[in-house]
This record gives structure tokens, sequence and C-alpha cells, in this order.
């Protein structure tokens, strides 16, 4: 497109042309779209770690589509891209799940009208589903679950910390979750470690999870390593308020040891609508310190 809109703009400095003012000016502002579009894209491969918030933003502003889903391939190691696939494949197995409509039953359902759902998958086992409205944005939600994840343990008393072991390119990330001890006084504290990954389709922002392995990160001593089998949370904004935001989350966790089904179920439920509470209450903390 760029050598197309080029010789446009050569052809219009043409003596015949000249007086087509019209014609000046379009030609003029396609190339300077198509410049912006080609410097946007060099910054994304040479400056990977920019976070994707400031890149849609800059995008938006001078009306170009930002790729929805840009999975950073180039320059990864094949460990790397075999987590960046791990999360793809995860994010797919999601989708397909959230297009089943039939067969989820109801786990709690809570006075604000946020439903637990739950439903058996062949080779998954039982999936969670969450669905809630929440009174702010999509992007600004992203922010706090994605881009500020180290920090999720300040608002959730659930989760005694996080961090990042890796970021692979800019929408991948390698990490280690670990929980407080569930107040059930059944299940200890566990760790999960998780290859996690975020993209934006149409209006919705995915967030996605999966368990891995990593040396970075081996089994530790006195802590029960759990895995995440799938978690995706999906962020859509609400129709006819962009301000806020209908929140989709499908879980499923082996928390590992012998813990009865029951107990287990129960403790998942339970801690997505925990989860989405504390979620709340942060975000309204932020709003009114605005």
């Amino acid at each position: 497109m760029l050598p197309a809109t080029f010789k446009l703009c050569c052809g219009i400095s043409h003596q015949h042309l000249r007086k087509f003012t019209g014609l000046q000016r379009t030609a003029v502002g396609a190339f300077g779209k198509e410049i912006s579009r080609f410097i946007l894209n060099s910054t994304d491969y040479f400056f990977p770690s920019i976070p994707y918030s400031i890149h849609r933003t800059i995008h938006m502003k001078l009306g170009i589509n930002i790729k929805p889903c840009p999975s950073q391939n180039t320059m990864l190691s094949s460990r790397e891209l075999f987590y960046v696939n791990q999360a793809e494949e995860t994010l797919n197995k999601a989708i397909s799940m959230l297009h089943q409509q039939e067969g989820w039953h109801a786990e709690v359902h809570l006075g604000n009208g946020d439903w637990i759902l739950s439903k058996t998958f062949p080779k998954v086992g039982k999936v969670f589903r969450a669905e809630a409205t929440i009174d702010s944005p999509p992007d600004l939600i992203y922010t706090q679950l994605f881009e500020n994840l180290e920090q999720m343990n300040q608002w959730n008393p659930n989760i005694s910390k996080v961090e990042i072991l890796q970021k692979i390119g800019r929408n991948t990330l390698l990490t280690r979750e670990v929980t407080s001890d569930i107040q059930v006084n059944v299940i200890n504290k566990r760790d999960f470690v998780s290859v996690r990954h975020c993209c934006k389709r149409g209006s919705a922002v995915y967030l996605v999870g999966t368990a891995t392995h990593s040396e970075l990160m081996p089994p530790q001593q006195g802590v029960i390593r759990a895995e995440a089998g799938l978690t995706c949370i999906v962020l859509q904004p609400l129709d006819g308020n962009s301000k806020k935001t209908r929140m989709t989350w499908l879980l499923s966790i082996d928390l590992k040891g012998w813990i009865p089904k029951r107990v287990t179920d129960n403790a998942l439920s339970r801690s997505q609508a925990d989860f989405i509470e504390h979620l709340r209450k942060h975000l309204s903390f932020n709003a009114d310190a605005v």
C-alpha cells in the first residue's frame, strides 16, 4: 500500500495535475497515514515491551486499525514459541466453550445479579463460568488484570503474591501466583505457574491462561503446585454503555491433594464470586481517588 500511495503523491506533482488541490490534499493525507502505519509497525517490532494500551491509543488517535491479536512470534526462541502456542490453543478452546450455550447449570446466584454456572466438558472436566456486569470500562479492567498483574495481591486478599517470571513479546507472560490459605481450613496454600496471554477480537478483550512448566520456577518446598487447566476472562463493553463491562470468566483448576470434590467445587465457585467483589471494590476505590 505504501509504494502505491507514494506513486500517487509523485503523480500529482506533475504540472498538469497541480491545479487539483483537493487531490493533492487527499494524496498527502493518505501518504502521511501510511507513513504513520509503517512507523507504528516498526515500533511494535523493535519495542515490544511498550504496553498494549499505549499502542492501542496511538492507533485510535491516528484512525489506524491495530492488529487484533499480534502474536509477536518473530525472534522468539523455540521454548517461547511453545508458550505462545500453548496460550493460543487455550484461547481457541475457551472460545469453543463460550459458544456452547446449552448445558450450563447454576452454582451460585448472587443478589447483585452475578451468576456462577458450571458445565462438564470431555477431557477437561468441570468448568465454572462467572457472569457479571462491572461499572468500569474494559480497558481499565484489562489494565488491572494484565498490565498491573503483580499488584493483584494488594487488593485481592486471596492472593499472597504474583510475579512475572518472563515476558514473551508484548502479549504473553510466564507467571507464578501464590494463594493465601483458603478460609475453610481444608485447602492450604497453593502456587500456580502459568502462561498468560491477552488479545483483542472485535470489541472483546480476552485474558487467557493455562498451567505450564518452567525451569525458572520449579516446585517449592512447603507449597503444593496446583494447575490451572484453563482460565479465560472476556471483557466486553455493555451494549449502550461503553463505561460498563460485561465480564465472562471461565475457570477450570486442579488444586491437587486429597480434597473432596464437593469442597473443591465450593471453593472454586466461591473464589470467583470473591474475586469479582474485590475487583469491584478496587476499581471503585481508584475511581474515587481520581
